[in-house]
């Protein structure tokens, strides 16, 4: 096969350029991973390099492996594709084997070791958050001794001389132990190269060119180590888009990919702007982002036939927001797998869950119970015959559960708080022991099945590089998307490329629905919807109002709020379709099982009432 065969104009320029410097700025769905494979495959059919002299480098092992089978498919197999973790640990073990220790397994696990020995509160902070931070510092080249010169006028997830104990401890503990992380494999690499002059000509022998996907991803501790590989050299392709750069926690900036023309004067620069993944509607309205992104802009242009126009829509509440998406997910006739709701954070796709399993969908991807705080309180509840209320509030206390929760806590930290006090909230709404209300939690938590064919819930972060035929993005309202902990002009940046990453996960069918403060970002989109969600508020007709006032009594009898009964929006559906039968009032969002056989009796003798 011609690795040329079937390009656009723009892929196939950039794949005849075999020799580098290459940028290429590809937007979402533009075909970036044929456009570096047939590239690569021209460089070898070309005779312009041999393909055990080309290195090619991404960011996950899932993403190597389809390099490598492309690859293999265009007559190209001996080229070396790989993460820069894999690369850097073959380099030493080849060149310096006496410098590799053993890879730590877990430094979550470690700093939780160290964290219990920190003063409450911050012995609770979630283990992830502070590796997340020991990782901003490491990707950094930031050591030890000039982490809190150089995190002055962060944020860290705990106090800054808290935290510079934690990474005094976590490196104290390594050494002795003869542990490296996976940001060690890339220092000890980039040290190795620096010190040994033999083992770095010996490698620049051996692999001539290189390509670099998702480059907006590449962190300095990256760059560093990927400078050293090509020397005063230039054979170097990279590919990304400066719009999906979304992993600023971990060091990632797009200054890299931006900074090419400028480090490589001769640069060839593609941009890839045919989009071959969604309508012209979701496109038309993603890209009216695009002036707010800023650097390299790329508008993308459909190549799909028209479709629908993206549904932007307020809900009075939430409850009403969550009931109209789990409707639409049931009218849809797409395979469950190729749904997906995307949301900031965990803690928002935990409503969902529970909204889902009562509609009887399967989802996949979120789990309320395999996080900390539930894993922690079930493990100690699950035997217990105590008032599942006064039960679960001590443990989730003890757990450091904050009632009044500050502003300045890490994203997981805020995922951990949030599930405490939904946890606490299900309780207190909870008539039975303990044992009971975990066994209850399990229920109504469960995923519903073989979950690799249910709904996909996912974080906005977890989305990228994935595609589904129809995306929900909810909450799209202030402090939720921007979230409340972005307030630098950076980090509200980084916020919209979120949204855009979202946006642009859907191939045909684009929910964006709130039901708060409104996002800023709509504005941005065009969308101007006059007054306050709670005007679109549906009138209460006389079925309706019946209906509402039996909830209020069942609610008073059952000593709990009324929307555990049922939410607004289930009332009106329930009046408006007016159903006969179990069967029929099973088919309404929001009713599910557990609901039907609680309550389905007395709603359809209520409905037969004149």
């Amino acid at each position: 096969m011609d690795p040329l065969d079937g390009l656009n104009p723009e892929q196939r320029r950039a794949a005849e350029a075999v020799r580098g410097p290459v940028c290429i700025l590809a937007g979402a769905g533009s075909g970036k991973t044929t456009t570096i494979t047939r590239r690569i495959a021209q460089q070898v059919a070309s005779g312009a390099f041999a393909a055990p002299q080309i290195m090619a480098v991404t960011f996950t092992d899932k993403a190597a492996g389809e390099l490598k089978q492309r690859l293999a498919a265009l007559d190209a197999p001996g080229v070396r594709a790989s993460t820069f973790h894999s690369a850097a640990l073959r380099q030493l073990r080849h060149f310096a084997p006496g410098a590799v220790g053993k890879i730590l397994p877990s430094k979550a696990l470690a700093l939780r070791q160290i964290a219990n020995s920190l003063p409450a509160p911050f012995k609770f902070r979630p283990a992830g958050d502070l590796a997340t931070e020991i990782e901003w510092a490491k990707n950094r080249r930031i050591a030890v001794d000039r982490y809190a010169v150089e995190a002055d006028g962060r944020e860290p997830p705990i106090p800054i001389d808290l935290m510079l104990r934690v990474f005094r401890e976590y490196e104290r503990r390594k050494a002795a132990e003869g542990l490296i992380d996976f940001e060690d494999l890339l220092e000890l690499a980039v040290q190795m190269f620096e010190q040994n002059g033999e083992a770095r000509e010996t490698f620049r022998a051996q692999y001539r060119a290189f390509t670099v996907d998702e480059y907006q991803d590449v962190n300095l501790l990256q760059q560093a180590l990927l400078d050293l590989w090509l020397g005063e050299r230039d054979d170097l392709c990279v590919v990304g888009d400066d719009y999906q750069s979304i992993y600023s926690f971990t060091g990632a900036g797009p200054e890299h990919l931006l900074g090419v023309p400028t480090r490589f004067p001769q640069a060839l620069v593609v941009r890839l702007e045919e989009n071959y993944r969604s309508t012209p509607q979701v496109l038309a309205l993603a890209n009216k982002l695009v002036p707010n992104l800023g650097g390299a802009e790329k508008t993308l242009r459909p190549t799909l036939a028209d479709g629908d126009e993206p549904v932007v829509r307020p809900y009075p509440t939430p409850e009403d927001e969550g009931a109209a998406i789990v409707a639409e997910i049931r009218r849809l006739g797409e395979p469950r797998e190729e749904i997906a709701i995307l949301a900031r954070t965990n803690a928002r796709l935990t409503d969902f869950e529970e909204l889902l399993h009562e509609a009887g969908i399967p989802f996949q991807g979120a789990s309320l119970l395999e996080r900390d705080a539930a894993r922690r309180i079930t493990r100690r509840l699950e035997r217990s015959g105590e008032n599942a209320a006064g039960a679960v509030r001590a443990a989730a206390l003890d757990s450091g559960w904050l009632e009044q929760l500050p502003d300045k806590l890490g994203e997981r930290e805020v995922v951990r708080q949030t599930d405490l006090a939904r946890i606490v909230r299900l309780a207190e709404q909870f008539d039975g022991d303990a044992a009971s209300f975990v066994a209850d939690l399990r229920r109504r938590f469960d995923s519903g099945g073989d979950g690799a064919r249910g709904v996909n819930l996912l974080t906005l972060h977890r989305a990228k590089g994935l595609e589904f035929e129809a995306v929900f993005i909810p909450r799209l309202q202030e402090k939720e998307l921007p979230s409340k902990q972005a307030r630098t002009p950076e980090e509200i940046e980084e916020e919209r490329r979120l949204l855009y990453v979202g946006m642009t996960r859907a191939k045909r069918v684009l929910w964006l629905t709130w039901s708060g403060k409104r996002s800023r970002f709509l504005a941005e989109l065009g969308v101007t919807v006059a007054g306050s969600a709670k005007a679109d508020k549906p009138a209460w007709t006389p079925d309706a109002e019946k209906l509402r006032v039996w909830r209020l009594e069942r609610a008073k009898a059952d000593g709990v709020p009324p929307y555990v009964v049922f939410h607004d929006s289930v009332l009106h559906q329930i009046a408006a379709s007016y159903p006969q039968s179990l069967g029929e009032l099973a088919q309404i969002a929001g009713v599910g099982p557990a609901k039907l056989d609680r309550y389905g009796d007395e709603l359809l003798a209520l409905l037969a009432t004149p």
